[in-house]
């Protein structure tokens, strides 16, 4: 999978919440890992590999379990979670897929995501953001786009 690298419905992230560069906490990063959740939500579900580098580096997500109260994986899948129903709402948690696999003696989470029936939208600063994932990138949609983007997922859901 991870050889085949990035694409519409596979992303790599190297870290959750630590930062490489600056070798501390940084939980602005989470909000990247979330809008690629939410973008694959709003379209067809993907894997989304956490621990692995743009490159197909592994790097592992030991560093992230020590930013945690409980420092293992049931510790970051909760983390996870958590952040989800803030940022995505509760009823996305469901339709997220945690499996955590030792490559290179290195800990890299898995998470499967399902597809949304209904849009799941990004809330940041008391604002609602659509997020859609469109060839190998996660982006926002403004407005004109997510009107129109939902219009025709609409008409496409009523027409099966």
């Amino acid at each position: 999978m991870i050889a085949r690298g990035e694409s519409e419905h596979l992303e790599f992230k190297s870290t959750y919440r630590w930062d490489v560069r600056q070798q501390r906490t940084n939980r602005a990063l989470e909000s990247i890992v979330i809008k690629t959740i939410a973008g694959f939500l709003n379209r067809e579900g993907g894997t989304l590999l956490i621990g692995v580098e743009d490159n197909g580096n592994i790097i592992g997500i030991d560093s992230d379990f020590q930013t945690l109260k409980h420092k293992n994986r049931d510790g970051f899948e909760r983390a996870l979670m958590d952040t989800v129903k803030t940022s995505l709402g509760g009823n996305a948690c469901a339709l997220l897929h945690c499996r955590f696999h030792d490559i290179e003696n290195k800990t890299i989470c898995r998470v499967i995501v399902e597809s949304a029936v209904e849009p799941v939208y990004y809330h940041e600063d008391s604002v609602a953001r659509l997020m859609v994932r469109t060839g190998n990138s996660t982006r926002e949609l403004d407005a004109r786009e997510a009107h129109a983007y939902l219009s025709s997922r609409t008409t496409k859901s009523f027409s099966l």
